[in-house]
């Protein structure tokens, strides 16, 4: 009997959750196994209870009447996955360059520097990489600073002009300038000049 116990607790749990939750079988581990778990959520999926995003990840959906299914974004899986880890992630490339808004590329490939395991998800077309960072990458404290650090490292030394700096020391003037001096010690040189000269 305890096979669809665990399920009909689970269902009975995913009530309680928002619509578009990402949820793991490690959330239902008080209700059995992960095997019996893993099977009662396999089982909601064929009930259209949840839909399967990628190995052990599953979405408690939010339906809209004209769009379907209403997909998470990437960065939305990646931070879930670091809140089921307790790890920090970092974006990079043109993730970074994305979120500052100085690309409109979409990237089916995002990476995450993290403190966490190294690990590649693949969420349908779309591949999230974990890469293991040393703790100094991952020490920045401003949500601004870390990506134009990233997005600048991405751009790399070689390929910058000046409508790019003036475009990235615009954006940097939102972060606190706390953040900046604490954040531009961590970077490489180069970047550090752009950076403080934003509070000079």
């Amino acid at each position: 009997m305890e096979r669809p116990k665990v399920e009909s607790k689970i269902a009975e749990t995913l009530k309680s959750y928002p619509k578009g939750s990402i949820v793991f079988v490690d959330d239902f581990l008080d209700y059995g196994n992960p095997e019996s778990v893993k099977k009662a959520l396999l089982r909601l999926k064929e009930k259209q209870v949840l839909v399967h995003l990628a190995h052990g990840i599953y979405l408690y959906p939010k339906v809209d009447k004209e769009l379907g299914i209403l997909y998470p974004s990437t960065e939305d899986i990646a931070q879930a996955i670091a809140r089921r880890d307790k790890a920090r992630i970092v974006p990079t490339g043109v993730q970074a360059l994305n979120k500052l808004g100085l690309s409109t590329q979409v990237p089916l490939k995002v990476v995450y520097l993290t403190d966490g395991a190294a690990r590649t998800i693949k969420v349908g077309k779309r591949i999230i990489s974990f890469k293991k960072a040393s703790p100094k990458n991952l020490s920045t404290k401003g949500e601004i600073s870390t990506l134009v650090i990233q997005a600048l490292k991405s751009i790399g030394k070689d390929n910058l002009d000046q409508a790019i700096i003036e475009k990235v020391q615009s954006i940097i003037k939102k972060e606190d300038p706390k953040n900046i001096i604490h954040d531009s010690k961590l970077a490489p040189a180069w970047i550090y000049n752009i950076l403080m000269q934003t509070i000079e």
